[in-house]
């Protein structure tokens, strides 16, 4: 298989496990840089439906999108632009991180999974759709360096080095904003939070922790 047959067949076994895991529905998307000026993005339809036989598109970093191409997935493009580390995206609508955002708050870390987005997501406090240039720069300047960018009741966009940590990540953060929701019901919102040695030194990938949560997420 070729090297672009390879990512698209890892994009569509990405997506599909983030939607058979809840993590998106009918709205969500994921790509995975290709070159200095390109990335693919999966199928513009829902990813649990995703066939093998369904091409990826490739972007440019410049100029418009595509044709067929889903609007928002010129927050990718800025993002790619602005972040030469990150070789991946994911833009989900996991339920907690929905209902987190709408109360314009993030997870805090609070536990190990919590840790890998020390000291806390970014919140865009924007419940409109990523529809324009303008906006998705903005959007991608917001996330700054950080892992992960809750939409205010909108849901998410998770980036990593690969799709695979992307992924992971997204499965990270929705359990970040569980445990912070139960805290929060608990009345201990200023409680149990981790020191920055205690969450540098969990958010760790050592020990198979990615391929391990991976092998999870992609068993069919």
């Amino acid at each position: 298989m070729s090297e672009v047959g390879n990512i698209d067949r890892l994009i569509r076994t990405a997506g599909r496990a983030l939607a058979r895991h809840g993590l998106l529905h009918a709205y969500g998307h994921c790509s995975v840089r290709t070159s200095a000026a390109t990335f693919r993005v999966s199928p513009s339809k829902p990813l649990g439906l995703v066939r093998d036989d369904d091409a990826c598109h490739e972007v440019s970093l410049d100029g418009p999108l595509p044709d067929g191409v889903l609007g928002e997935v010129r927050a990718h493009r800025e993002i790619y632009r602005l972040r030469p580390d990150v070789n991946a995206i994911v833009r989900c609508m996991p339920p907690k991180v929905m209902s987190l955002g709408a109360m314009r708050r993030v997870p805090r870390p609070r536990h190990g999974f919590g840790s890998y987005f020390y000291p806390a997501p970014v919140l865009w406090d924007d419940p409109q759709l990523l529809r324009d240039d303008e906006q998705a720069r903005k959007f991608a300047v917001a996330l700054g360096q950080q892992r992960a960018i809750l939409m205010r009741g909108n849901g998410a966009v998770i980036v990593g080095e690969a799709l695979e940590a992307a992924v992971v990540l997204t499965w990270y953060l929705e359990d970040a904003a569980r445990v912070e929701l139960d805290c929060l019901a608990a009345g201990l919102a200023d409680g149990g939070l981790l020191t920055e040695q205690d969450a540098k030194q969990r958010a760790t990938w050592s020990g198979r922790i990615l391929e391990r949560m991976w092998d999870y997420l992609t068993a069919e």
